[in-house]
């Protein structure tokens, strides 16, 4: 598991993108990987709204890596894994849609990042924050195989419910 607090600003997030491929690195998910790739996009995504929509002045945001092994099935090197995403801020009013968003028009200068998440994840959400102060966590969840290779649609997800939400 790999855990930091960051200042809610552009470089913030940005620093938040630099250290998960960093711990990713150490979990043998080298940059340029696609599963590495994948993680840090949304990292970047969630990161970026936690500064933008959940900026409270004085407060950082948290993010919270988690490399997971499945609890059933097939162990060993061709076993399935994920990676669990979660940005905490202290913004609790400020929650995304509670449904896959919308794409927004031509010409909007914003509403892209949850649909890139939505299009990365396996699954991704929104809770309370688990820790003081109050807030909220938005996470999303990767599935990866080992060796496996970008779908069609560019996604590197491999599990067929993309997009769901649980609260």
């Amino acid at each position: 598991m790999f855990t930091q607090t960051f200042p809610a600003t552009r470089q913030g997030a940005r620093l938040a993108r630099l250290r998960a491929s960093d711990a990713l690195a150490g979990w043998d998910l080298p940059p340029g990987s696609a599963p590495s790739d994948t993680v840090a996009s949304v990292v970047a995504e969630l990161a970026n709204n936690a500064v933008l929509h959940g900026h409270v002045p004085g407060r950082d945001f948290a993010l919270t890596l988690t490399h997971r092994a499945p609890a059933d099935g097939p162990r060993g090197e061709d076993a399935p894994y994920s990676v669990l995403v979660e940005v905490a801020d202290t913004r609790a009013e400020a929650v995304p849609p509670s449904a896959v968003p919308r794409a927004p028009g031509p010409d909007a200068e914003s509403g892209r990042g949850l649909l890139l998440v939505a299009a990365l994840a396996a699954d991704w959400g929104v809770r309370g924050r688990d820790a003081a102060p109050p807030g909220k966590t938005v996470w999303a969840r990767c599935d990866f195989r080992p060796g496996h290779r970008p779908a069609p649609n560019g996604t590197c997800v491999t599990t067929a419910e993309r997009g769901t939400r649980r609260a």
